[in-house]
C-alpha cells in the first residue's frame, strides 16, 4: 500500500511538471494532440478526426441535385490492381464520374456515399474558390490586392508587397515549416492550436513574395483570414451561401474550427462525402458555370489551372496540375491521399478518399498512387460496352 502511494505520488508530481513545461515552453497545444489524434492510435491527422474537434456546420443545399447515374452503372468491376491498391492504402471511397454521370462507385470500411470525411488540404482548393468568388463581388479588387490591406501586420519588410494571389499561389515568402508528423512544427501547432488567427498573424517574410512557389499551409489559412476580412463573413457561412448552396449539396458539411465558434482551420479539415467533394471538380470542369449560373469567372479559373511559375508546373492557384499523358490535369489534393482529379478532355472526375497515400521520390511532385487512380480508370473504361 505504501509503494502505491508513493507511486501515485511520484506520478502525480511527474505528470504535474510535464504539463507546466508544456505551458511555460508554449506548446500547450500538445496536450490536445495527444488526447484527439495519439490516444486514438493515430500519430498524424486522420479522416475521421473532425469529431474530435469543434467545428462549423455547413448546411445542405435547400434545393438538393444528386448526381445523375449512368446507364452502365457499376457495370464493369475494379481491375484487381486497383483493388490491390485500395486494400494497400486504405481506400475508403473512389468514384469515376463519366460525361456528369457517376459510372463506377465503391466504398470500403464502414463508408457509404453519405459518409463524411476529412479533406486535409483538398480544402485549399475551396478556400481559392472563396476567393475568386469574392473578386467577383468587388469585395476584394483583385489577386494584386495587397494583404496588408486586411492586415496591418504584413505592412513591413518583404511581406509589404505580399498579394492575396501571392498566398494563394503558395509564393507568399512566409516563414513555415510545412512539416506533418513532427509535434514541434508550426504545421502541428496550427492544427492543434486554439487561437489560429495569433499563430498566423505572428508569421514572418523571409523571402521576396511573388518570386518562387512554396508550398506552405499557413498561405491559405492567411488567405482564409483576409476573405473574412472582406465579406464580413465566416469561410463556413461564405462557402454555404456562394457554393455548397447553389451547386445543390445532398449533406451537410463540417468545417474544424480551431475553438468552439472560431475560425475554420481554411488549410485543412472540410468533412464532407465523395460525391459532394466532385461538385468543385465538376464547377472549375465548366468554367465557373453551374445550371446556367455563372458562380466563377472563367478567366480566373483559366488562371487557376495553370502554372503561375514555369519552374513549379505543378502548382496554380490552390490546385495542383499535371500533363499525365499529354491530358491537361488539375486536381484536389489532401493528406493521406484524398483527391478529386479533373480531366477536362475526357469529361472525367475521378474521387478518392483513404487512409493513406504512396509517395512518388522527391523529384516527383505527385504521389505514385495518384498516376494509379487516373491508370486503373481508364483500364475500367476502356471495357466499357
Amino acid at each position: 500500500m505504501k509503494f502505491l502511494k508513493k507511486f501515485l505520488l511520484w506520478f502525480t508530481v511527474v505528470f504535474a511538471t510535464i504539463i507546466a513545461l508544456l505551458y511555460i515552453f508554449q506548446v500547450d497545444y500538445l496536450i490536445k494532440a495527444v488526447r484527439t489524434i495519439y490516444f486514438n492510435g493515430h500519430t498524424t491527422a486522420f479522416l475521421k478526426d473532425y469529431t474530435e474537434f469543434d467545428n462549423r456546420t455547413i448546411p445542405k443545399s435547400h434545393h438538393p441535385q444528386p448526381w445523375a447515374t449512368a446507364k452502365d452503372y457499376n457495370s464493369v468491376k475494379p481491375t484487381q490492381e486497383l483493388e490491390n491498391w485500395h486494400q494497400k492504402t486504405g481506400t475508403v471511397a473512389f468514384l469515376i464520374i463519366k460525361n456528369d454521370s457517376v459510372w463506377s462507385e465503391s466504398y470500403y470500411e464502414d463508408y457509404d456515399q453519405n459518409s463524411k470525411s476529412n479533406s486535409f488540404s483538398m480544402a485549399k482548393s475551396i478556400v481559392s474558390a472563396s476567393l475568386g468568388k469574392a473578386i467577383i463581388q468587388g469585395k476584394i479588387k483583385s489577386l494584386d490586392q495587397k494583404v496588408a490591406d486586411f492586415f496591418p501586420e504584413f505592412s513591413k519588410g518583404t511581406s509589404a508587397r505580399m498579394t492575396v494571389g501571392d498566398l494563394s499561389s503558395m509564393s507568399s515568402g512566409l516563414d513555415w515549416d510545412e512539416s506533418y508528423y513532427s509535434p514541434f512544427s508550426i504545421t502541428t501547432r496550427a492544427y492543434f492550436d486554439e487561437d489560429l488567427n495569433k499563430v498566423i498573424l505572428g508569421l514572418k517574410g523571409v523571402d521576396q513574395p511573388g518570386k518562387a512557389y512554396k508550398y506552405l499551409s499557413g498561405n491559405t489559412q492567411l488567405l482564409a483570414m483576409c476573405i473574412e476580412k472582406a465579406t464580413g463573413k465566416s469561410l463556413a457561412d461564405y462557402v454555404a451561401e456562394n457554393f455548397w448552396e447553389p451547386m445543390g449539396a445532398e449533406n451537410e458539411a463540417l468545417w474544424q474550427t480551431d475553438h468552439k465558434d472560431g475560425i475554420v482551420k481554411a488549410y485543412c479539415c472540410f468533412a464532407s462525402n465523395a460525391r459532394d467533394f466532385a461538385r468543385f471538380g465538376k464547377l472549375y470542369k465548366q468554367h465557373g458555370k453551374w445550371n446556367g449560373q455563372q458562380l466563377l469567372d472563367s478567366a480566373f479559373i483559366a488562371k487557376s489551372t495553370q502554372p503561375r511559375f514555369a519552374q513549379s508546373p505543378e502548382y496554380g492557384y490552390g490546385w495542383w496540375l499535371s500533363d499525365y499523358k499529354d491530358k491537361n490535369i488539375f486536381y484536389m489534393r489532401g493528406h493521406l491521399g484524398q483527391y478529386v482529379i479533373v480531366i477536362p478532355q475526357d469529361d472525367l472526375i475521378i474521387v478518392r478518399l483513404g487512409n493513406h497515400h504512396q509517395h512518388h521520390d522527391k523529384t516527383n511532385p505527385h504521389s505514385e498512387d495518384f498516376f494509379v487512380w487516373i491508370d486503373q480508370s481508364y483500364a475500367m473504361l476502356a471495357q466499357r460496352k
